[in-house]
């Protein structure tokens, strides 16, 4: 299998090893990037990422490739798509996979021309053991129908440094902190709820990231937390006097299609960081920490612990065993035709959801997102 890269970031430079160590005869031919953040990781792990080319079409004219994979900044990735589509390639794009309601409609239309099959996405979490547990407990009936929904996605004070120097602080490049780093989270719990999102209310801003916060400079090492995690493109070295326009905390609830809700919170400060859940139906209830690794079901009659389980993971995942999977899984979905767990419009609807949440925070309003809705299906070609 012949693959080509656009974009070898830090995402990307990793994935190479993972899709590499899953399937022998994966051959990445080349790449294109003029700051390829990732090809260090590659080299020191034994992963060859061929030669570099100046352009994606030269990429596409002279690799004869099988798979292209999009991970450059996320503003670009519909151009990138849309050369890739044009071009007759199968597409791997990372998340988000785009940036704005418009690029969201633009990459709709492709779908609709092109077919969803030629575009897999990233959603990574879907592959997860301890969410494949969760769905297998829904599907069993021991939660019954969904009521609500609390859930969060915390960051520890390093990773959220790393975004206040990263590209991904300015909302041009990345979309919002909410779609780049949250959007796997909330296409995961659109996926439990089976419905769509219909109203969306959210707060937020930035309140530890700030001058006021900023310690004092007594030692190298009060201060190498926020500069453990190395920043790549357009980096820079400033944390609480960043230039970005990121927020670093943000809560928001969603009232869904079927009258269930959501309430989500992330923040970008939290030293004993968690990534937890609480699915609550009329039958049960289903709770898990991805960073704990925990799951459990319990009956609401009874209070009676239904399943109880910890799980394990390599020291190559970076997201609790999923990312092996989910190159297993693609690999064997381009080769075998073997269905996915997660599709480019379910990715799409997150995002999108995102957002609104976006959109609801900065009007501090409540934003009805039938409308967009309507415009998705529209620009999918859906009928009414």
């Amino acid at each position: 299998m012949r693959v080509g890269i656009i974009g070898l970031g830090y995402r990307l430079g990793y994935l190479a090893r993972v899709f590499s160590a899953a399937r022998d005869d994966f051959e990445i031919v080349g790449y294109v990037d003029p700051e390829p953040a990732g090809l260090p990781y590659a080299r020191q792990h034994g992963v060859s990422v061929g030669q570099s080319f100046g352009s994606l079409d030269e990429l596409i004219d002279k690799g004869g490739l099988d798979l292209l994979m999009v991970g450059s900044p996320n503003h670009m990735h519909l151009e990138h798509i849309r050369t890739g589509l044009a071009r007759g390639m199968k597409i791997f794009a990372e998340k988000p996979v785009v940036t704005s309601i418009e690029d969201t409609m633009a990459l709709a239309e492709l779908i609709g021309q092109y077919g969803s099959d030629r575009v897999m996405v990233g959603l990574v979490l879907r592959y997860a053991p301890l969410y494949v547990e969760l769905r297998k407990a829904q599907a069993e009936g021991k939660l019954g129908d969904i009521a609500s929904i609390e859930a969060s996605e915390h960051i520890p004070p390093y990773h959220g440094a790393f975004f206040m120097r990263d590209w991904r602080r300015y909302e041009k490049y990345s979309g919002s902190f909410m779609l780049e780093k949250c959007c796997h989270d909330l296409d995961l719990y659109n996926g439990v709820m089976g419905c769509r999102p219909r109203y969306v209310a959210s707060f937020g801003g930035r309140r530890s990231f700030i001058p006021a916060n900023a310690p004092q400079e007594t030692g190298v090492n009060d201060l190498e937390v926020y500069h453990r995690k190395p920043s790549g493109w357009q980096g820079s070295d400033k944390v609480f006097d960043s230039d970005g326009d990121i927020i670093d905390f943000q809560t928001a609830i969603v009232q869904y299609d079927n009258g269930a809700a959501l309430t989500f919170h992330t923040n970008l400060n939290v030293p004993d960081d968690f990534r937890r859940f609480a699915v609550i139906g009329a039958k049960g209830m289903a709770e898990g920490d991805f960073i704990r690794n925990y799951f459990r079901v319990t009956d609401s009659r009874t209070s009676e612990r239904l399943e109880d389980k910890t799980f394990k993971t390599s020291e190559l995942s970076q997201h609790y065993g999923a990312d092996e999977q989910m190159a297993e899984d693609i690999l064997r979905h381009l080769i075998e035709g073997v269905p996915l767990p997660v599709s480019v419009t379910d990715a799409l609807e997150a995002g999108l959801l995102a957002l609104s949440m976006d959109e609801a925070m900065a009007n501090r309003s409540v934003v009805d997102m039938t409308p967009i809705w309507q415009r998705f299906d529209a620009a999918l070609g859906r009928g009414n």
